[in-house]
């Protein structure tokens, strides 16, 4: 009985990783907004980090984050690809570790979240939210602590007139941050909520 629990839970897997990565191909992953790109494959991390655990959550997580390093190396963003040419193992740090412990994370929030909500009727939404909120404070974070006085970071502080690491993180997330909030949270939710109820 085990092997096939072990079986369902690794098909399911492999699934919601065949989804991050069709995603990204055919460009439903991230869409560009200036340097940053506003990202739905927090979608997928969400549903496997409620449905599956943090574990799940966490391996869904180094998908994204690995793509997003690939996309770095490649120069495919803007601002990661900058950010690797002054450091390579910050920028690995900052595109895989960061969303490994975003998925990590979702994961850990739903199993303290669902102890609170026997019906499963709003610790499903409100994990699924924490997942691109979640994305954007460690990916933000990370981009305060380790490269926020590099040329390329401070020249957008300039531009966008930041008076403060916390201006910079507002201003350049604004309106895309509340899109993928709201976006990949409620629809994390949901979708979370009805593969929990299919596979009961």
């Amino acid at each position: 009985m085990k092997k096939n629990n072990d079986l369902r839970t690794l098909t399911r897997l492999a699934l919601l990783v065949a989804i991050e990565l069709v995603m990204k191909a055919v460009g439903l992953g991230s869409v560009p907004m200036g340097p940053l790109y506003m990202s739905f494959l927090t979608l997928p991390i969400a549903v496997g980090a409620i449905t599956m655990g943090p574990a799940a959550g966490a391996i869904l997580g180094g998908v994204f984050g690995a793509v997003s390093f690939y996309d770095a190396v490649t120069g495919a963003s803007a601002m990661t690809g900058a950010l690797f040419q002054v450091s390579p193992v910050n920028t690995f740090i900052l595109c895989v570790g960061m969303r490994v412990l975003m998925g990590l994370c979702v994961g850990l929030v739903f199993n303290g979240l669902k102890r609170f909500d026997k019906p499963g009727t709003w610790s499903y939404i409100v994990s699924a939210m924490c997942a691109p909120g979640l994305n954007t404070l460690f990916f933000m974070g990370y981009i305060v602590l380790a490269f926020y006085g590099c040329d390329y970071i401070q020249n957008i502080v300039a531009a966008k007139g930041a008076a403060n690491p916390f201006m910079f993180v507002v201003l350049l997330v604004g309106v895309q941050g509340v899109m993928e909030f709201l976006v990949s949270g409620i629809l994390g939710g949901i979708v979370a909520r009805a593969v929990a109820k299919f596979l009961k």
